[in-house]
């Protein structure tokens, strides 16, 4: 299931549909663009509350789970404690991944 997810990731970064980071993400959330949020689980409790607080206020939904290195390389990148997908579809088969 985790592998599934990760290997996801690559494909939605791909598709333009992906933003990673604290600053880019929560631009984009703000903006109204994400449609989902993925915290990692060694993310710091700054940041988990941060991105907790704003997705519920905007009604986004978020998962904690992965590393914060899971992220990361699963795009290409350094590691990642935050990343956004702005595609619905792509939102909607993670969380029914996730749900398993």
């Amino acid at each position: 299931m985790k592998n599934k997810i990760l290997s996801l990731l690559g494909i939605i970064l791909r598709s333009g549909n992906l933003v990673s980071g604290d600053d880019t993400t929560l631009s984009d959330l703000k903006k109204g663009k994400i449609k989902l949020i993925i915290i990692a689980n060694d993310a710091s409790e700054n940041t988990k509350k941060l991105f907790r607080d704003k997705s519920e206020y905007r009604d986004v939904p978020y998962i904690i789970d992965f590393t914060k290195e899971e992220l990361g390389k699963s795009i290409g990148k350094s590691s990642r404690a935050v990343i956004g997908i702005k595609s619905e579809q792509f939102a909607k088969k993670i969380k029914e991944i996730s749900r398993g």
